[in-house]
């Protein structure tokens, strides 16, 4: 394909509420030498784009947070960390992907993903698109799915323990249900009535109704408590942890990241790493049949704003997907 000098691209103005989010137009960026040029086909507005554009941060965190991300306004005003798209350039020391393979990318952190074009080093989690997976699909299975994984491995969670998860129904907690039960966990759910199908559809062994059920009021119940939406804290779980059980802080803030064990048991909190060998992991696991990214609604690019309001509802059901090309 010719490849246009310019783009559209979803631009954070300030920080606010989804007003904030404008189309404008800005040049197509050209790959260095070790980067792909991607046509962007799908993307996601996550939770983390959400809270950015906010500044809402975790409790204690909102200076770090503009020291991290911008002063006044975001210092990168393109934000979305995932993406689904075609290979339509290659820098010259590139030498894992070619021009017209289909790829699902995680620039993470980098953000750049809401626009019809994004420049990404190879060395950055990047796979081929399993071929059973739709793009809508495929935008949406880096970002929840590396986070739990992330963190059920810092848990080093084992077959038989009993597992948490808090926020069952998001994109994190959706990933965490199927991961836990992939790796032999037993799985309680915690999630409103009316996601309670979804949740035991994927592999919840139970599901508690957090609006008639108190879930930390169980005592050496769980090995693993897993909060994906910062709905506790890691004091007020400690009852319902059995002697050496872990507190996964998903969502936490800086009280969580400083707590420190307690009685044998002990918080983990902290950012999730972004590694090419976890991508490939969900890839893998997701061509196989074995994984399922969960996909709420699927707006148009033009409709970016409307995303970003859907997760700012608290509502979603796994990732909200942007359709940005064909």
């Amino acid at each position: 394909m010719t490849i246009p000098t310019t783009m559209k691209a979803a631009i954070v103005t300030a920080y606010g509420g989804p007003e904030m989010v404008e189309i404008q137009t800005r040049p197509v960026p050209m790959p260095r030498d070790d980067e792909i040029l991607i046509k962007t086909i799908a993307t996601t507005v996550n939770s983390g784009d959400a809270r950015m554009r906010a500044l809402d941060a975790p409790a204690g965190m909102k200076t770090l947070m503009r020291l991290a991300i911008g002063i006044t306004r975001p210092r990168q005003p393109i934000f979305g960390t995932e993406i689904a798209g075609t290979v339509v350039a290659v820098g010259p020391q590139v030498s894992r992907f070619a021009i017209g393979d289909e790829i699902i990318a995680f620039p993470g952190t980098g953000l750049r993903c809401h626009a019809e074009f994004v420049a990404v080093a190879e060395r950055k989690p990047i796979v081929k698109k399993p071929q059973n997976l739709s793009f809508d699909e495929a935008a949406g299975l880096c970002f929840g799915g590396t986070t739990a994984l992330h963190f059920l491995r810092k848990a080093d969670i084992k077959p038989g323990e009993h597992i948490l998860v808090i926020g069952a129904s998001g994109a994190v907690g959706s990933a965490m249900v199927q991961l836990a039960n992939h790796f032999g966990a037993k799985v309680t759910a915690v999630a409103s009535a009316a996601n309670a199908d979804l949740a035991l559809s994927l592999g919840a062994d139970t599901v508690i109704d957090y609006a008639t059920t108190d879930y930390s009021a169980v005592s050496s119940a769980y090995d693993v408590i897993a909060d994906t939406v910062g709905a506790t804290d890691f004091q007020r779980c400690l009852k319902a942890l059995k002697p050496g059980g872990r507190y996964l802080a998903i969502a936490g803030g800086i009280g969580d990241m400083l707590a420190r064990p307690k009685d044998g048991k002990r918080p983990i909190a902290g950012m999730a790493a972004e590694r090419p060998e976890d991508v490939a992991f969900l890839a893998d696991l997701a061509a196989k049949g074995e994984y399922r990214v969960v996909i709420d609604q699927t707006f148009g690019f033009d409709d970016i704003a409307q995303a970003h309001a859907r997760v700012d509802s608290k509502r979603k059901r796994g990732s909200v997907v942007v359709r940005v090309g064909e």
